[in-house]
């Protein structure tokens, strides 16, 4: 996702490829000649890493171009509508989500829909005080009459694809809508998306995500323009297209007979959305995209669980790679769906790819003496282009076409997106090297806390994960990129500190801020001790 931060520190510093260069001016290949073997076993693998990672840096210039491409064209008119709606079953997977079960089932009872074609499913596997919780909520809406069911599984077999797929058993519905626990889906969802499968080839449709903490921090604030560039951007594009794209796994209805006729929900990947949907769409079922529809959910409001769930992802749809790749290279399919499906399936190899070049950045700025205007002008520039302006552009545009009354704040938030990406590196990169090797880990939940817009005491409540050595590892790599900061003081290369301190910057967020957190819970924790103490004593 973050690919371009890399190259600009690069570029911003002076190496030994100047010497060839240089050489060039004059007229002579001299320059090649005073390239010693160390330099070349340098800028070989650096250039050959840089050349795969502006690949993706050109891809989001093409993903623009398609969505301008695609926004510009009429809708085809309305889709067809049932004379009959058909049965539904909503799906709520539920794990230890003590705090937003209550607003969910609030907000899924409102849902305008005939209650005799309804089915409410809350499919609990939770461990703690949520499974009585939520059972007695259930209780309460049957009792009004509402169509609600509780099914509770004491094994978690196949995490939220084992419960979506172990639902279906007593699945009622034609269709399937999924709501995850942090989601508040308008009261109007199902009668603006159900008439889409009047068409008997449309197998999902997907909404937009929208945020309802989107302002809760700066954390959240540029979460929610990530997010966006992917609903705005990707979604509108790929769909627009026809390319192949993915149901979020939330937010969204499918066909139950698309379901079955792709295998199932497979919990073989920790994107169980992204296999299905790929898995759908070489079977020929067709997916919709309906961006005017929001979905409101909750952004993680911590780096730590941020991390836990970009982790997820990243190694979720490596997993989906691996696993269907090879049957989509091979199918009857056009290459631009082809090359498409490789570049949407694929981004986070970038997350190794850049711990490479973060370690070969010190030893190449080594190497390199001279800043020449002909290597700025024939090799810097371009990597800019296909890069940094990719990455701002991409988020930027998506911004816009959210907000264009504000738009110009994305342009502040640029340098903590950014900051952000490098601090996703270190725990992406191990996601994705733990797929490519089919390292099995489980599904790991991403904690929320019906924080919305306030301020949360977030010491008082549970499911925070332990970040381990992680935030360590965080700061020692920041620590080093301080080290190329220094450097490029000393040997007067002003240019490259802005792009470097990103790097600081974004490691030391995480690594410091986790720390901070956990040492604040340890805090409240050891104060409600001493308080508990005292009261017993008296």
């Amino acid at each position: 996702m973050f690919p371009g931060i890399l190259q600009l520190a690069w570029l911003a510093a002076p190496t030994a490829f100047d010497r060839f260069v240089q050489g060039l001016g004059d007229n002579t290949f001299a320059g090649i000649h005073e390239l010693e073997w160390f330099d070349w076993a340098m800028l070989i693998p650096y250039f050959g890493v840089l050349a795969i990672l502006s690949v993706y840096g050109l891809h989001r210039y093409e993903i623009i171009r398609t969505y301008l491409k695609f926004r510009k064209r009429k809708a085809a008119g309305p889709p067809p509508r049932f004379e009959k709606l058909p049965p539904v079953t909503i799906q709520l997977p539920l794990y230890n989500e003590r705090y937003v079960v209550e607003r969910l089932l609030d907000e899924v009872t409102k849902i305008e829909y005939p209650r005799e074609l309804l089915q409410i499913q809350v499919l609990d596997d939770s461990t703690d005080e949520t499974r009585d919780f939520a059972a007695a909520l259930v209780e309460r809406y049957r009792n009004l009459g509402y169509p609600v069911e509780f099914l509770h599984r004491d094994d978690r077999t196949g995490f939220k694809a084992g419960a979506l797929q172990e639902g279906l058993r007593t699945a009622t519905g034609e269709l399937i809508a999924i709501f995850d626990a942090d989601f508040v889906p308008p009261p109007d969802f199902l009668m603006r998306t159900v008439h889409h499968f009047a068409d008997p080839t449309v197998g999902a449709v997907q909404t937009r995500w929208s945020y309802l903490n989107r302002g809760y921090n700066f954390l959240t604030e540029v979460e929610a323009m990530l997010l966006d560039g992917h609903f705005i951007l990707e979604h509108g594009a790929r769909s627009g297209a026809g390319y192949f794209f993915n149901f979020n796994g939330t937010a969204g209805i499918l066909r139950r007979k698309m379901i079955e006729d792709s295998g199932g929900w497979q919990h073989d990947t920790l994107t169980e959305d992204s296999d299905l949907s790929y898995r759908a769409q070489l079977r020929g079922w067709r997916f919709v995209y309906v961006p005017e529809l929001e979905c409101p959910s909750e952004l993680p409001v911590e780096m730590h669980g941020f991390q836990v769930q970009q982790s997820r992802w990243a190694k979720g749809l490596t997993q989906v790679a691996r696993k269907l790749l090879p049957d989509i290279l091979r199918a009857p399919l056009p290459w631009r769906v082809k090359l498409e499906a490789v570049l949407h399936l694929t981004p986070n190899i970038s997350y190794p790819l850049m711990i490479v070049v973060s370690a070969l950045m010190l030893p190449v700025m080594i190497v390199r003496f001279y800043m020449g205007v002909y290597q700025m002008l024939f090799l810097d520039l371009p990597l800019i282009i296909a890069t940094f302006w990719s990455i701002s552009a991409f988020y930027v545009m998506a911004y816009r076409e959210l907000h264009p009354g504000t738009w110009k704040r994305s342009l502040l938030l640029l340098p903590l997106l950014m900051a952000v990406g490098v601090a996703l590196t270190i725990v992406n990169t191990r996601a994705v090297l733990e797929a490519l090797f089919g390292i099995q880990t489980s599904f790991v939940r991403t904690p929320k806390y019906n924080v919305g817009e306030r301020p949360a005491r977030l010491e008082r409540q549970k499911y925070r994960r332990k970040s381990g050595l992680l935030p360590f590892v965080e700061i020692a790599v920041g620590t080093y990129f301080a080290s190329m900061v220094v450097f490029a003081i000393d040997i007067q290369n002003y240019l490259s500190i802005p792009f470097l301190l990103l790097f600081v910057a974004g490691y030391y967020w995480a690594g410091f801020g986790t720390l901070w957190q956990e040492y604040r819970d340890r805090l409240r924790v050891a104060r409600a001790g001493r308080r508990l103490e005292f009261e017993t004593a008296r």
